[in-house]
Protein backbone atom coordinates (compact mmCIF):
# COMPACT_ATOMS: atom_id res chain seq x y z
CA UNK A 1 0.00 0.00 0.00
CA UNK A 2 1.65 3.34 -1.24
CA UNK A 3 2.29 6.20 1.29
CA UNK A 4 -0.72 8.18 -0.12
CA UNK A 5 -3.10 6.17 0.17
CA UNK A 6 -2.42 5.61 3.91
CA UNK A 7 -2.65 8.99 4.57
CA UNK A 8 -5.80 8.96 2.59
CA UNK A 9 -7.18 6.47 4.58
CA UNK A 10 -5.59 8.07 7.77
CA UNK A 11 -7.86 10.91 6.52
CA UNK A 12 -11.03 9.20 5.67
CA UNK A 13 -11.28 7.62 9.41
CA UNK A 14 -10.05 10.58 11.57
CA UNK A 15 -13.73 11.75 11.88
CA UNK A 16 -14.64 8.27 13.91
CA UNK A 17 -12.07 8.88 16.18
CA UNK A 18 -13.86 11.95 17.46
CA UNK A 19 -15.62 9.50 20.75
CA UNK A 20 -12.01 9.89 22.20
CA UNK A 21 -12.45 13.35 22.48
CA UNK A 22 -15.07 12.37 25.30
CA UNK A 23 -12.22 11.19 27.83
CA UNK A 24 -10.24 14.57 28.37
CA UNK A 25 -13.93 16.16 28.32
CA UNK A 26 -14.79 14.07 31.09
CA UNK A 27 -11.51 14.39 32.86
CA UNK A 28 -11.60 18.13 32.34
CA UNK A 29 -14.52 17.76 33.91
CA UNK A 30 -14.02 16.93 37.06
CA UNK A 31 -10.95 18.99 37.33
CA UNK A 32 -13.29 21.99 37.41
CA UNK A 33 -16.49 20.55 38.54
CA UNK A 34 -19.74 23.04 39.11
CA UNK A 35 -21.83 22.74 35.58
CA UNK A 36 -18.87 20.98 33.98
CA UNK A 37 -19.96 17.93 35.03
CA UNK A 38 -22.94 17.22 33.10
CA UNK A 39 -20.84 18.15 29.77
CA UNK A 40 -20.41 14.50 28.79
CA UNK A 41 -24.38 14.06 28.15
CA UNK A 42 -24.56 17.48 26.49
CA UNK A 43 -21.82 16.32 23.85
CA UNK A 44 -23.17 12.81 23.45
CA UNK A 45 -26.99 13.65 23.29
CA UNK A 46 -27.18 16.80 22.04
CA UNK A 47 -23.93 18.40 20.27
CA UNK A 48 -23.86 15.83 17.98
CA UNK A 49 -27.79 15.89 16.88
CA UNK A 50 -26.72 19.59 16.38
CA UNK A 51 -23.87 18.35 14.27
CA UNK A 52 -26.19 15.80 12.18
CA UNK A 53 -28.57 19.06 11.53
CA UNK A 54 -25.72 20.27 9.88
CA UNK A 55 -23.28 18.09 8.43
CA UNK A 56 -26.21 16.18 7.15
CA UNK A 57 -26.28 12.56 5.67
CA UNK A 58 -23.63 10.37 4.48
CA UNK A 59 -25.04 8.14 1.44
CA UNK A 60 -21.80 7.05 0.29
CA UNK A 61 -20.71 3.40 0.54
CA UNK A 62 -16.94 2.34 0.46
CA UNK A 63 -16.63 -0.64 -1.10
CA UNK A 64 -17.59 -3.41 0.49
CA UNK A 65 -14.96 -5.93 -0.35
CA UNK A 66 -12.06 -3.70 1.14
CA UNK A 67 -9.08 -5.53 2.43
CA UNK A 68 -8.20 -5.72 6.30
CA UNK A 69 -5.25 -4.44 5.94
CA UNK A 70 -7.05 -1.09 4.18
CA UNK A 71 -8.90 -0.77 6.97
CA UNK A 72 -6.15 -0.38 9.66
CA UNK A 73 -6.73 3.54 11.01
CA UNK A 74 -10.45 2.24 11.90
CA UNK A 75 -9.67 -0.83 13.39
CA UNK A 76 -7.05 1.26 15.94
CA UNK A 77 -9.61 3.35 17.03
CA UNK A 78 -11.45 0.34 18.69
CA UNK A 79 -8.33 -1.27 19.70
CA UNK A 80 -7.12 1.58 21.97
CA UNK A 81 -10.57 2.46 23.63
CA UNK A 82 -10.48 -0.53 26.20
CA UNK A 83 -7.45 0.73 27.50
CA UNK A 84 -8.85 4.24 27.80
CA UNK A 85 -11.52 3.48 29.12
CA UNK A 86 -10.10 1.08 31.54
CA UNK A 87 -7.73 4.06 32.77
CA UNK A 88 -10.62 6.43 32.56
CA UNK A 89 -13.24 4.59 34.45
CA UNK A 90 -10.69 3.57 37.61
CA UNK A 91 -9.04 6.98 37.52
CA UNK A 92 -11.55 9.08 37.64
CA UNK A 93 -13.07 7.31 40.17
CA UNK A 94 -9.85 7.61 42.50
CA UNK A 95 -9.66 11.13 41.61
CA UNK A 96 -12.98 12.13 42.28
CA UNK A 97 -13.39 10.21 45.68
CA UNK A 98 -10.17 12.23 47.11
CA UNK A 99 -11.42 15.58 45.23
CA UNK A 100 -12.65 18.09 47.93
CA UNK A 101 -13.59 20.43 45.35
CA UNK A 102 -16.21 17.85 44.21
CA UNK A 103 -19.63 17.38 46.38
CA UNK A 104 -21.27 14.11 46.72
CA UNK A 105 -23.97 15.75 43.89
CA UNK A 106 -21.30 16.21 41.59
CA UNK A 107 -19.75 13.29 41.94
CA UNK A 108 -22.90 11.72 40.96
CA UNK A 109 -23.66 13.29 37.66
CA UNK A 110 -20.00 13.51 36.72
CA UNK A 111 -20.33 9.30 36.77
CA UNK A 112 -23.69 9.64 34.99
CA UNK A 113 -22.05 11.32 32.44
CA UNK A 114 -18.99 8.32 32.57
CA UNK A 115 -22.13 5.74 32.05
CA UNK A 116 -23.15 7.92 28.85
CA UNK A 117 -19.39 7.34 27.82
CA UNK A 118 -19.16 3.66 28.88
CA UNK A 119 -22.53 3.02 27.49
CA UNK A 120 -22.72 5.51 24.25
CA UNK A 121 -19.11 4.70 23.08
CA UNK A 122 -17.91 1.36 25.15
CA UNK A 123 -20.56 -0.81 24.71
CA UNK A 124 -20.97 0.35 20.82
CA UNK A 125 -17.13 -0.76 20.52
CA UNK A 126 -17.75 -4.19 22.09
CA UNK A 127 -20.45 -4.75 19.99
CA UNK A 128 -17.94 -4.04 16.59
CA UNK A 129 -15.02 -5.91 18.47
CA UNK A 130 -17.45 -9.24 19.58
CA UNK A 131 -18.17 -9.78 15.71
CA UNK A 132 -15.07 -10.01 15.10
CA UNK A 133 -12.75 -13.32 14.36
CA UNK A 134 -9.87 -12.35 16.14
CA UNK A 135 -9.31 -13.68 19.90
CA UNK A 136 -8.26 -10.15 20.52
CA UNK A 137 -10.66 -7.99 19.55
CA UNK A 138 -13.12 -10.23 21.40
CA UNK A 139 -11.08 -10.17 24.23
CA UNK A 140 -11.77 -6.70 24.02
CA UNK A 141 -14.98 -6.57 23.77
CA UNK A 142 -15.59 -9.00 26.27
CA UNK A 143 -13.29 -6.52 28.65
CA UNK A 144 -15.27 -3.40 27.85
CA UNK A 145 -18.83 -5.83 28.78
CA UNK A 146 -17.25 -6.26 32.00
CA UNK A 147 -16.48 -2.50 32.70
CA UNK A 148 -20.72 -2.43 32.60
CA UNK A 149 -21.43 -5.59 34.16
CA UNK A 150 -23.40 -6.94 30.61
CA UNK A 151 -20.92 -9.48 29.67
CA UNK A 152 -23.95 -11.73 28.49
CA UNK A 153 -24.86 -9.02 25.89
CA UNK A 154 -22.05 -10.91 23.76
CA UNK A 155 -23.82 -14.45 23.98
CA UNK A 156 -27.20 -13.09 23.71
CA UNK A 157 -26.48 -10.57 20.56
CA UNK A 158 -24.86 -13.17 18.87
CA UNK A 159 -26.38 -16.59 19.43
CA UNK A 160 -30.12 -14.98 19.87
CA UNK A 161 -30.52 -11.53 18.87
CA UNK A 162 -29.24 -12.13 15.29
CA UNK A 163 -30.33 -15.26 14.82
CA UNK A 164 -34.33 -14.49 15.67
CA UNK A 165 -34.41 -11.03 15.18
CA UNK A 166 -37.84 -9.89 14.05
CA UNK A 167 -39.58 -12.57 16.05
CA UNK A 168 -41.29 -13.12 18.91
CA UNK A 169 -38.33 -15.19 20.10
CA UNK A 170 -36.01 -12.43 20.27
CA UNK A 171 -36.25 -10.65 23.55
CA UNK A 172 -34.61 -7.64 22.19
CA UNK A 173 -36.68 -6.45 19.59
CA UNK A 174 -39.21 -3.86 20.55
CA UNK A 175 -42.77 -4.86 19.69
CA UNK A 176 -45.54 -2.52 18.21
CA UNK A 177 -46.88 -0.19 20.77
CA UNK A 178 -45.05 -1.29 23.21
CA UNK A 179 -43.27 1.56 25.64
CA UNK A 180 -39.75 1.63 26.37
CA UNK A 181 -40.54 1.71 30.20
CA UNK A 182 -42.36 -1.88 29.81
CA UNK A 183 -40.02 -3.05 26.91
CA UNK A 184 -36.71 -2.27 29.72
CA UNK A 185 -37.18 -4.30 32.75
CA UNK A 186 -38.27 -7.23 30.13
CA UNK A 187 -35.68 -7.37 28.40
CA UNK A 188 -33.21 -7.16 31.00
CA UNK A 189 -34.54 -10.12 32.38
CA UNK A 190 -35.24 -12.05 28.87
CA UNK A 191 -31.99 -11.10 27.40
CA UNK A 192 -30.11 -12.80 30.67
CA UNK A 193 -32.15 -15.80 30.31
CA UNK A 194 -32.25 -16.50 26.71
CA UNK A 195 -28.50 -15.49 26.37
CA UNK A 196 -27.64 -18.37 29.18
CA UNK A 197 -29.81 -20.57 27.71
CA UNK A 198 -28.62 -20.31 24.22
CA UNK A 199 -25.14 -21.23 25.59
CA UNK A 200 -26.41 -24.58 27.49
CA UNK A 201 -27.87 -25.31 24.05
CA UNK A 202 -24.48 -25.06 22.67
CA UNK A 203 -22.47 -26.98 25.22
CA UNK A 204 -25.51 -30.20 25.14
CA UNK A 205 -25.16 -30.23 21.59
CA UNK A 206 -21.73 -31.54 22.89
CA UNK A 207 -22.70 -33.63 25.69
CA UNK A 208 -21.73 -30.87 27.97
CA UNK A 209 -23.62 -29.51 30.69
CA UNK A 210 -23.22 -25.76 31.41
CA UNK A 211 -20.78 -26.15 34.54
CA UNK A 212 -18.42 -27.15 32.06
CA UNK A 213 -15.36 -24.54 31.84
CA UNK A 214 -16.19 -23.76 27.97
CA UNK A 215 -19.16 -21.99 29.29
CA UNK A 216 -18.40 -18.10 28.70
CA UNK A 217 -20.10 -17.42 31.29
CA UNK A 218 -17.85 -18.54 33.79
CA UNK A 219 -15.22 -15.79 31.90
CA UNK A 220 -18.03 -13.50 32.41
CA UNK A 221 -18.31 -13.78 35.99
CA UNK A 222 -14.90 -13.38 36.64
CA UNK A 223 -14.21 -10.44 34.61
CA UNK A 224 -17.22 -8.51 36.17
CA UNK A 225 -15.97 -9.75 39.75
CA UNK A 226 -12.72 -8.57 39.33
CA UNK A 227 -14.24 -4.98 38.08
CA UNK A 228 -16.21 -4.89 41.21
CA UNK A 229 -13.17 -5.74 43.44
CA UNK A 230 -11.35 -3.12 41.46
CA UNK A 231 -14.04 -0.66 42.42
CA UNK A 232 -14.21 -2.20 46.13
CA UNK A 233 -10.32 -1.60 46.24
CA UNK A 234 -10.35 1.98 44.91
CA UNK A 235 -13.39 3.70 46.83
CA UNK A 236 -14.60 1.11 49.42
CA UNK A 237 -18.65 1.32 48.79
CA UNK A 238 -18.47 4.59 47.04
CA UNK A 239 -16.36 3.04 44.50
CA UNK A 240 -18.89 0.72 43.89
CA UNK A 241 -21.78 2.56 44.51
CA UNK A 242 -20.39 5.17 41.24
CA UNK A 243 -19.23 1.91 39.69
CA UNK A 244 -22.83 0.87 39.63
CA UNK A 245 -23.94 3.88 38.56
CA UNK A 246 -22.36 4.27 35.35
CA UNK A 247 -22.85 0.49 34.32
CA UNK A 248 -26.63 0.87 35.09
CA UNK A 249 -26.31 4.24 32.63
CA UNK A 250 -24.52 2.26 30.43
CA UNK A 251 -27.12 -0.10 30.32
CA UNK A 252 -30.17 1.83 29.51
CA UNK A 253 -28.22 3.56 26.98
CA UNK A 254 -27.48 0.09 25.12
CA UNK A 255 -31.44 -0.81 25.28
CA UNK A 256 -32.52 2.16 24.33
CA UNK A 257 -30.77 1.86 21.23
CA UNK A 258 -31.42 -1.78 20.95
CA UNK A 259 -35.53 -0.36 21.57
CA UNK A 260 -35.23 1.90 18.34
CA UNK A 261 -33.10 0.00 16.21
CA UNK A 262 -36.15 -2.72 15.69
CA UNK A 263 -39.18 -1.08 16.94
CA UNK A 264 -42.55 -2.80 15.07
CA UNK A 265 -40.51 -4.73 12.82
CA UNK A 266 -41.44 -8.27 12.44
CA UNK A 267 -40.21 -10.88 9.47
CA UNK A 268 -42.96 -12.87 7.65
CA UNK A 269 -43.62 -16.43 9.69
CA UNK A 270 -43.57 -19.27 7.00
CA UNK A 271 -45.07 -21.80 9.15
CA UNK A 272 -43.37 -24.97 11.24
CA UNK A 273 -41.66 -22.03 13.62
CA UNK A 274 -39.55 -20.58 10.48
CA UNK A 275 -39.14 -17.11 9.29
CA UNK A 276 -38.15 -15.60 6.37
CA UNK A 277 -34.13 -14.48 6.07
CA UNK A 278 -33.28 -11.25 7.72
CA UNK A 279 -32.98 -8.50 5.03
CA UNK A 280 -31.89 -4.87 5.30
CA UNK A 281 -35.76 -4.01 5.98
CA UNK A 282 -35.85 -5.41 9.14
CA UNK A 283 -34.09 -2.68 10.48
CA UNK A 284 -34.30 0.79 11.01
CA UNK A 285 -31.64 2.66 9.16
CA UNK A 286 -29.94 6.12 9.67
CA UNK A 287 -27.54 7.87 7.47
CA UNK A 288 -27.21 10.93 9.83
CA UNK A 289 -23.39 11.71 9.32
CA UNK A 290 -22.19 13.37 12.53
CA UNK A 291 -24.00 10.35 15.21
CA UNK A 292 -22.93 8.04 12.71
CA UNK A 293 -19.09 9.17 13.74
CA UNK A 294 -19.94 9.05 17.12
CA UNK A 295 -21.45 4.99 17.11
CA UNK A 296 -18.84 3.77 14.18
CA UNK A 297 -22.06 3.71 11.91
CA UNK A 298 -23.99 1.72 14.01
CA UNK A 299 -26.85 3.72 12.47
CA UNK A 300 -26.59 1.80 9.30
CA UNK A 301 -27.82 -1.44 11.27
CA UNK A 302 -30.35 -2.79 7.94
CA UNK A 303 -27.10 -3.80 6.61
CA UNK A 304 -25.40 -5.12 10.20
CA UNK A 305 -28.10 -7.17 10.05
CA UNK A 306 -28.08 -8.23 6.52
CA UNK A 307 -24.35 -8.30 6.88
CA UNK A 308 -23.19 -9.08 10.52
CA UNK A 309 -19.40 -9.89 9.46
CA UNK A 310 -18.75 -6.73 7.75
CA UNK A 311 -16.81 -4.25 9.61
CA UNK A 312 -18.13 -1.33 10.71
CA UNK A 313 -16.61 1.08 7.85
CA UNK A 314 -17.90 -1.63 5.09
CA UNK A 315 -21.18 -1.04 6.33
CA UNK A 316 -23.66 0.15 3.59
CA UNK A 317 -26.44 2.41 3.68
CA UNK A 318 -29.92 1.98 2.05
CA UNK A 319 -31.82 4.23 0.86
CA UNK A 320 -35.86 4.40 1.68
CA UNK A 321 -36.77 2.20 -1.10
CA UNK A 322 -34.22 -0.39 0.44
CA UNK A 323 -34.80 0.00 3.97
CA UNK A 324 -37.07 1.88 6.70
CA UNK A 325 -35.60 5.39 7.71
CA UNK A 326 -35.59 7.43 10.78
CA UNK A 327 -36.39 10.98 11.18
CA UNK A 328 -33.48 11.15 13.13
CA UNK A 329 -30.34 10.16 14.62
CA UNK A 330 -30.03 7.55 17.67
CA UNK A 331 -29.68 10.51 20.50
CA UNK A 332 -32.75 12.07 19.33
CA UNK A 333 -34.96 8.84 18.70
CA UNK A 334 -33.39 7.66 21.78
CA UNK A 335 -34.93 10.76 23.87
CA UNK A 336 -37.69 10.74 22.13
CA UNK A 337 -38.09 6.74 22.72
CA UNK A 338 -38.58 8.24 27.02
CA UNK A 339 -41.79 10.14 26.42
CA UNK A 340 -44.13 7.37 24.91
CA UNK A 341 -46.53 9.74 23.52
CA UNK A 342 -43.81 11.70 21.71
CA UNK A 343 -42.49 8.24 20.37
CA UNK A 344 -45.81 6.81 19.43
CA UNK A 345 -45.95 10.05 17.00
CA UNK A 346 -42.99 9.86 15.42
CA UNK A 347 -42.43 5.96 14.99
CA UNK A 348 -46.08 4.49 15.01
CA UNK A 349 -47.20 5.83 11.37
CA UNK A 350 -43.56 4.54 10.67
CA UNK A 351 -44.51 1.05 10.91
CA UNK A 352 -48.02 1.11 9.66
CA UNK A 353 -46.75 2.19 6.63
CA UNK A 354 -43.45 -0.45 6.40
CA UNK A 355 -46.05 -2.66 7.04
CA UNK A 356 -48.47 -2.20 3.96
CA UNK A 357 -44.97 -1.60 1.75
CA UNK A 358 -43.21 -5.38 2.95
CA UNK A 359 -46.41 -7.17 3.90
CA UNK A 360 -49.38 -5.82 2.24
CA UNK A 361 -50.40 -9.30 2.28
CA UNK A 362 -50.82 -9.55 6.01
CA UNK A 363 -54.14 -8.28 7.16
CA UNK A 364 -54.27 -9.21 11.11
CA UNK A 365 -50.84 -7.99 12.85
CA UNK A 366 -51.80 -9.15 16.03
CA UNK A 367 -50.14 -11.91 16.71
CA UNK A 368 -47.00 -10.27 15.76
CA UNK A 369 -47.83 -7.88 18.69
CA UNK A 370 -47.72 -10.98 21.44
CA UNK A 371 -45.83 -10.90 24.41
CA UNK A 372 -42.51 -12.17 23.27
CA UNK A 373 -40.47 -15.48 24.66
CA UNK A 374 -37.17 -15.96 23.89
CA UNK A 375 -36.93 -19.51 25.10
CA UNK A 376 -34.76 -21.29 22.21
CA UNK A 377 -36.19 -24.56 20.76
Amino acid sequence: MSETTQVANLRNALPYWLPLLLVPLIWFSAIQGGWWVISAPLVAWYLFSILDAAAGLNLANNDPQTPDDALFWYRLVTLVWPALQFVTLFGLMAYVLDAEHLGRTERIVLFFGVGVITGTVGINFSHELMHQRNNLERWFGDILLAMVLYSHFRSEHLLVHHRYVGTPRDPVTARYNEGFHRFFPRVLKQSLLSAFRAEQSLLARKDRLWTDRKNPFFRYWLLQGFMLLLAALIGSWAGVGLFLLQAGVAIWQLELVNYVEHYGLTRAHLGDGKYEHVKPHHSWNAAHKATNWLLINLQRHSDHHYKPDRRFPLLQNYDESEAPQLPYGYPVMTMAAMVPPIWRRFMNPRVRAWRKTYYPEIEDWHPYNKALNPKPR
